[in-house]
């Protein structure tokens, strides 16, 4: 049998391992039931299998951008009433508006354009000054406690699902990566065929040989262009 192993797609390599380990199993070749090396085989496929589809990256990515939109539309509604409210001299607490506008000043009126740490960090400090008593009172007086909660609210949120980001990705890393399981997956499925080639000769093994590398010649064709020689069935 003759295949490249490494050239084959990620999932051409699952399917040709699956199948490979199905046909072992199927109760028609008693001389390899029990071996080791499909027993080796059964366990890197396992390993493959589990990650060869997972992200590289937790997939909470969006969730992230989502909740850090939400966040930023908080920020900017509040900041926008305060602007508008600071300017109509004729209307009572116009002064509290234009103080807390000096406050969302102080910590960044483009705070949300900041990148997500930074922004985090600056939304804190602001929270933090908002919520003295003096600042506190100057919302209720513009009856905009619920705006300010719902900001607070959604820099809180903000804040769990990006720690569960980075849980998520560090505990991906700390995994074995997909480039190690998938060599080691090739290196066995390679000695697996060698053991076929070489006892294909033998009386009980040629029909089970015949049969693998029907499989071997599937994958190598599932590779090619419909143009590109065909002919050759043997693995390397």
């Amino acid at each position: 049998m003759k295949i490249t192993l490494r050239k084959l797609s990620t999932k051409d390599l699952a399917t040709l391992a699956q199948r490979t380990i199905n046909t072992s199993e199927s109760g028609n070749y008693p001389v390899i039931a029990g071996h080791p090396l499909l027993a080796e085989l059964k366990l890197k496929y396992a390993d493959y299998d589990a990650v060869y589809t997972k992200m590289t990256f937790s997939g909470k990515g969006n969730d992230v951008a989502n909740s850090d939109n939400e966040r930023d539309l908080a920020f900017t509604t509040l900041k926008a009433f305060l602007n508008t409210y600071r300017k109509m001299l004729t209307l009572p607490n116009y002064q509290s508006a234009e103080d807390l506008y000096g406050i969302f000043k102080q910590f960044g009126l483009n705070l949300d354009r900041m990148s997500y740490s930074s922004q985090t960090a600056q939304m804190k400090k602001l929270i933090e000054e908002l919520e003295k008593p003096e600042n506190n009172q100057k919302l209720k007086d513009l009856k905009v406690e619920t705006a300010f909660n719902e900001m607070k609210g959604k820099q809180t949120a903000f804040e769990t699902i990006f720690a569960e980001q980075a849980g998520a990705n560090a505990d991906l890393r700390n995994q074995k990566s997909a480039s190690g399981i998938r060599k080691d997956l090739e290196k066995t499925l390679k000695s697996f065929f060698g053991l076929l080639t070489a006892m294909k000769d033998v009386t009980d093994w040629k029909l089970f040989y015949n049969d693998v590398n029907e499989l071997v010649k599937a994958a190598k064709n599932s590779n090619l262009p419909p143009t590109e020689n065909k002919g050759e069935n043997i693995a390397q």
